[in-house]
């Protein structure tokens, strides 16, 4: 499905930083102590970019969930996490709109948007590689379209060029991430077929939950790269099945596996889901049984059956 949107992009006004510095101030008295740190971010905190007229606003905080309350006082509007785990984002419309986007202290998030900020803010050649690339989106009509996407073809098409910036400013964090780019989708294609159904072989079946509302994808990325995946089942009575996690294999035994697992069973538990289950192969089920997985009926509600030398397995989140 296409969705047109208009897209304005203008040359970089210098009132974008007396905007962030009045709303950071409202934004600090307004959470105070929950509010650890408010950073200017995206393009109108780099001087000389063009950019949309938005000013995007990461706050830093103790505790994101008590941080609604105050900002929705504020006239902010609390949209939910996106695609982005544990991020809280909010818009508001007055003179110039504001984006907001509160994590935890320590949130990857942070660190990636501060060095992608900091990077441009010091490297002319990059800034003017950006600025232009932002201007050949513009001639292009898939840049004005959401295809089946939350974002149009504008915010993908600058997804390369961030990632390289983000590779030279050497920003080497692990990103947990719902996948949302058509380079999260590629990866999440390629995982499932090189790791699973060329096992069988055959091709993948079950792509059209990429499309379900009740099927979750996450991808990992390292840095840049993106290097496991994963895809739930929602199911009812705040169950939920593991049909998939996997490490690429370059990364594989260095504790990636156990962080990825953990990340999602927090997201999982976040939501409100109460326990988690998995069909595991044997080779899988030691990995399982030592972060806590017990031997547990699956009772799939579709009736699903798995391959008979998986063993049923699952936890309490």
């Amino acid at each position: 499905m296409k969705i047109t949107k208009h897209i304005d992009v203008v040359s970089y006004n210098p009132k974008w930083s007396d905007i962030f510095k009045e709303e950071a101030l409202k934004i600090k008295q307004a959470l105070g102590g929950n509010c650890l740190n408010v950073h200017h971010v995206g393009s109108t905190s780099v001087p000389g970019l063009s950019a949309k007229p938005i000013i995007d606003i990461i706050g830093a905080t103790k505790d994101p969930e008590k941080a609604i309350l105050p900002l929705e006082s504020l006239g902010f509007t609390y949209k939910g996490e996106y695609n982005i785990p544990f991020r809280l984002y909010f818009s508001k419309k007055e003179n110039t709109k504001v984006h907001l986007h509160v994590y935890e202290e320590g949130h990857p998030e942070i660190e990636l948007n501060l060095l992608f900020r900091d990077y441009l803010r010091t490297h002319p050649e990059s800034l003017a590689e950006y600025a232009e690339l932002k201007t050949h989106l513009l001639t292009q009509k898939e840049s004005f379209e959401k295809n089946n996407s939350l974002f149009t073809g504008y915010n993908l098409g600058k997804d390369a060029f961030i990632r390289k910036v983000l590779q030279q400013a050497g920003f080497n964090r692990l990103r947990f991430m719902k996948c949302t780019h058509y380079a999260e989708w590629e990866a999440a294609k390629l995982f499932r077929q090189k790791y699973f159904f060329d096992k069988v072989p055959t091709a993948d079946p079950y792509t059209w939950t990429f499309d379900h509302p009740d099927h979750i994808h996450f991808v990992l990325y390292q840095g840049s790269e993106i290097i496991g995946y994963a895809h739930f089942q929602l199911w009812p009575e705040q169950r939920v099945a593991m049909r998939i996690i996997v490490i690429d294999e370059p990364f594989r035994n260095q504790g990636f596996g156990e962080q990825f697992l953990m990340l999602c069973e927090k997201w999982l538990t976040q939501q409100g889901y109460q326990s988690l289950h998995i069909e595991s192969s044997p080779e899988a089920y030691v990995f399982h049984q030592r972060h806590n997985y017990i031997k547990m009926p699956f009772n799939d509600p579709d009736g699903y059956e798995g391959h008979p030398k998986d063993i049923a397995m699952g936890k309490i989140l």
